[in-house]
């Protein structure tokens, strides 16, 4: 093999290896994978021309550039603190955090220069807008329509930016000490209170009690008179019909019982009982005890 054979046999393998490696450099210029949480932006002469998905996708080498390689993966601010006035003029600390993720590239690329920082004074003005509308009670009681309302002003202000916002909270919402020793003083009277109502609706219901077991003890005792006087009621009844079947004689035996009871008190007196006693009670007595040995 000649010089010029070799030389040229050279020559075509130098040019079969730069055109392989020319287009190994094109495949590799051409051909981009896309991780899956990421997004990656494209220009053409510097300007926008496409936005890649995650997976292989396919440019023009040298004439398109991936300019931005974007997470799509929800991120997280760091924990901010903002002063803030409620609506009844209490100054409040409120910290809180935003969760956020970015779904079109595009837009936060050209549109925003530092999305967090924007997002961080997005949210710091909305919330003091938001609790000065509201008072101090209600921010505390309320902190969920508040996170929610919040939320969704800031959804709203972001929304040309590309930006989902998936959370916003609000860590803890602290007060000066002159207020906290305020709503301290507020708290001790509202136990008082309480405490004092209790104590009377306690009384209250004692004397209630007490009222109603001297009722009860009032109706038992009218009760028995009661009974007393239908018993007394029925012995003058069945006085009343013997009488009137038997005439003078059951009266006359009636008049009798009663004396012999009275004889019976005085007989059972302490001491020496002197009676004196009618000239006709003699008499009397005596049809008396004819009567009641009759009656017996």
């Amino acid at each position: 093999m000649t010089e010029d054979q070799i030389y040229t046999l050279l020559s075509d393998s130098g040019i079969y290896l730069l055109g392989a490696l020319f287009l190994i450099i094109i495949v590799f210029k051409g051909v981009r994978i896309v991780p899956q949480s990421e997004k990656h932006v494209v220009e053409r002469f510097g300007r926008l021309h496409s936005v890649l998905g995650p997976g292989i996708n396919f440019i023009v080498p040298f004439l398109d550039v991936v300019a931005h390689k974007i997470s799509i993966l929800e991120r997280q601010l760091p924990t901010a603190s903002q002063d803030a006035i409620t609506k009844d003029n209490v100054l409040v600390q409120v910290d809180t955090s935003v969760f956020y993720r970015i779904t079109e590239p595009e837009k936060t690329v050209y549109r925003i220069r530092d999305v967090d920082a924007a997002i961080s004074t997005t949210v710091a003005g909305i919330v003091r807008a938001e609790i000065g509308k509201m008072d101090l009670d209600e921010v505390q009681s309320n902190r969920a329509q508040l996170i929610a309302t919040i939320k969704a002003s800031v959804e709203d202000a972001v929304d040309d930016w590309g930006i989902e916002v998936t959370r916003a909270e609000i860590l803890d919402v602290n007060l000066d000490q002159a207020t906290r020793d305020a709503m301290l003083q507020q708290l001790n009277a509202e136990r008082e209170r309480r405490a004092q109502v209790t104590r009377a609706e306690g009384a209250k219901r004692a004397v209630e009690l007490n009222a109603d077991a001297e009722l009860y003890a009032a109706e038992q005792v009218a009760k028995a008179r009661r009974i007393q006087a239908d018993a007394e009621a029925y012995a003058t009844g069945v006085v009343a019909r013997a009488i009137k079947d038997n005439g003078l004689e059951a009266a006359q035996y009636q008049v009798a019982l009663k004396q012999v009871e009275a004889l019976n008190k005085l007989g059972d007196g302490a001491g020496k009982q002197t009676i004196v006693l009618p000239a006709n009670a003699i008499e009397a007595f005596g049809d008396a005890f004819k009567m009641l040995r009759g009656g017996s």
